[in-house]
């Protein structure tokens, strides 16, 4: 559903509400329901629930502090610590912080929802004026608790442990959830919280009360998200988006793409100078980064996407041991440094290993969960999948799993289609030794392609050597007794190119042989300046590849955008983000029309046309094949190891 408007929370709105949140967490008043009393009777861990169960002493109506159970919690983990211990105070900051957004959140939905008027005149309700107010109490307390949950996990989340699910065993769901207003919603869900943090067996070090936190709250969204259907009066809940101001913080309708579930994975940081050859490669990575931080988080697009240039789907493939991992973890690093500098939030993303399930549906669901962060307008996003053809092989192939079948699925339907949304932060790339096995809709999902080749001259070699042995050389110098070249400077060629041109000034015609038939064919029919040229070698590739279709034309057209907005950013512009990066989006994309006219001057677009058919047409045929010749290959050397056994076994004879 498109959002039609952004409403800010104002911190000093909330300062007005903090008392009100305070005084919750220092006592409430719940009175258990019969099914929650008699849940004992079918539980699945009796000790915890029936301790719950029996938390009134018998009467109806207790009190509980959460206040007063964390002091008793710092007695009994930390009885010689003087203040309250780290996590606990965190814990009680984070839940009295996430009770004060969702008071604020109720009033607001009290207002826009007309809550507020029926409230009022309360006593004059005719029965279906009843029944309307009685429906949105529930809504806003349902909507009060999300968005309570949804900021304490926010703050928590990143202080959890990664593994919670030692926690979630011990847990015994919430026995009961009250959405008859806000104040029993409120009262009822710190009652089971509280008992819970006072029950020994649950909490058993400082750091559990974290832990225990993003677990209950967790379940608490889950039981809100089960209940959702059956309210009502939610249109002014969907159509717009609370943004926390000074945080990356935003209640967006009841989604919960929540920037606390994707935690950025550690990476060793990679100077782009360590990798050697590449220059392709490396090219391509730097236009990204520079690409990707030019997104802007007010209007949540990139002006780059106006210009044709931004790939939010890439593929970098290359024979195994030509710095694949290398060449992620210096995207990575290059990103990560400048999102610190512009004080950009950023987030590592790569695929885990883990992702194919044996469970029918289940690698489905964990891809969901993976591409989901994507649609998250908060950040920007890297999200490589290493040795891609694991979990994104040619379906049709003998032998995929149901499980491959799930992930490409998914990742078909998020990449285009409805759920596709990309507003210009994220970038999910393929790297891989096996193009060809990568399935056909997935390649052709993919909008930049480069070759990861290593060293390929003999200045790479010697840079290769040269990253090796300097180390030796600067622990003991003298001991490389070897000469240096005497015309060339270590590691002078692998800086980044200026232009993609500089990379691809020889290209002329296509290698691939069928590919160059048919380009010869159109050639002798239209010159290369003519439209109608590539007209009819479409035509002709399509007769050798039926697979080749108008997608591929599509891909075509945006790897010539991308060299037409193959420009540097000014380097002062890093220096003074205010110049360029802290601009309003129309400056932004004003100042990079400027820069692509001027780059555009000295450029040939019909010459650029034919590199870029040139080198795509020659990809698609290598890729298709790659596959045949390693059948081919591994059959010849099969018979090759046949016929020298023979021989072998002749003279043993």
């Amino acid at each position: 559903m498109e959002h039609n408007s952004t409403f800010p929370i104002k911190q000093n709105e909330l300062d007005m509400l903090r008392d009100e949140a305070s005084s919750y967490l220092k006592s409430v008043q719940w009175e258990q329901g019969q099914r929650a009393k008699n849940k004992d009777k079918d539980a699945k861990d009796e000790s915890i629930l029936l301790y719950l169960s029996r938390a009134n002493n018998g009467s109806n109506t207790t009190v509980t502090s959460v206040s007063k159970t964390i002091l008793s919690l710092k007695k009994r983990l930390l009885p010689d610590s003087i203040a309250i211990p780290k996590f606990l105070n965190e814990t009680l900051y984070a839940v009295q912080e996430g009770i004060t957004l969702g008071i604020w959140i109720k009033d607001n939905y009290y207002d826009a929802s007309g809550l507020s008027t029926l409230n009022e005149n309360k006593s004059a309700l005719d029965t279906s004026g009843k029944r309307e107010y009685e429906s949105k109490m529930h809504t806003a307390t349902a909507f009060m608790l999300f968005s309570t949950a949804y900021k304490i996990l926010h703050d928590l989340k990143p202080h959890a442990s990664d593994d919670l699910s030692v926690m979630k065993q011990k847990f015994a769901g919430i026995p009961e959830v009250s959405l008859l207003s806000p104040l029993k919603g409120i009262s009822c869900c710190l009652f089971y919280f509280d008992k819970y943090l006072g029950h020994p067996e649950i909490i058993k070090s400082d750091k559990d009360v974290i832990d225990f936190t993003v677990v209950y709250f967790e379940a608490l969204i889950d039981e809100i998200q089960l209940r959702k259907s059956a309210l009502e009066y939610t249109e002014t809940i969907e159509d717009r988006t609370y943004k926390l101001e000074n945080s990356d913080f935003a209640v967006d309708g009841w989604n919960n793409v929540f920037s606390g579930t994707a935690k950025s994975i550690e990476f060793n940081k990679i100077q782009f100078e360590q990798i050697v050859g590449n220059k392709d490669a490396k090219h391509f990575a730097r236009r990204l980064t520079e690409r990707m931080l030019s997104y802007d988080f007010e209007e949540k697009k990139n002006p780059f996407q106006e210009l044709g240039g931004f790939m939010p789907v890439f593929m970098g493939y290359g024979i195994p041991g030509t710095g694949k991992s290398m060449l992620i973890a210096a995207i990575a690093t290059r990103l990560k440094e400048h999102s610190d500098n512009l004080d950009i939030p950023f987030l590592f993303h790569p695929m885990p290993d883990t992702l194919i399930s044996t469970f029918q549906g289940g690698s489905a669901e964990k891809m969901v969960e993976w591409m989901k962060p994507m649609q998250d307008p908060t950040r920007l996003i890297f999200a490589p999948i290493d040795d891609a053809e694991n979990n994104l092989q040619e379906r049709t192939a003998q032998g995929v799993s149901a499980g491959v079948k799930e992930v490409i699925g998914v990742f078909l339907r998020y990449t285009e289609g409805a759920y596709a949304v990309n507003y210009g932060n994220s970038s999910i790339g393929l790297f891989t030794n096996l193009p060809e096995m990568l399935d056909k809709a997935v390649i052709s999902r993919v909008q930049g392609r480069f070759k990861i080749d290593g060293a390929r001259t003999e200045h790479d070699f010697l840079d290769q050597d040269y990253l090796w042995w300097n180390k030796l050389d600067k622990t003991m110098p003298d001991f490389v007794n070897m000469a240096n070249p005497s015309d060339y400077k270590f590691l002078k060629d692998q800086g980044l190119a200026k232009s993609m041109g500089e990379i691809l000034n020889s290209i002329e015609k296509p290698n691939e042989e069928r590919v160059f038939e048919a380009y010869e064919r159109a050639e002798k029919l239209h010159k290369t300046s003519e439209h109608l040229f590539y007209a009819g070698l479409y035509k002709e590739i399509q007769k050798i590849f039926p697979f080749f279709s108008s997608r591929d034309v599509r891909n075509i057209q945006s790897a010539i955008s991308l060299r037409l907005t193959d420009f540097d950013l000014e380097k002062n512009w890093f220096e003074n983000p205010e110049i360029y990066f802290k601009q309003k989006y129309q400056t932004k994309f004003d100042m990079l029309q400027e820069l692509m006219k001027g780059n555009m001057k000295g450029l040939d677009f019909s010459e650029i046309r034919r590199q870029e058919v040139v080198r795509y047409l020659d990809n698609v045929a290598t890729i298709a094949d790659t596959d045949f010749k390693r059948k081919v290959d591994s059959r010849v050397n099969q018979l090759n190891i046949d016929l020298e056994a023979r021989e072998q076994f002749g003279k043993l004879d």
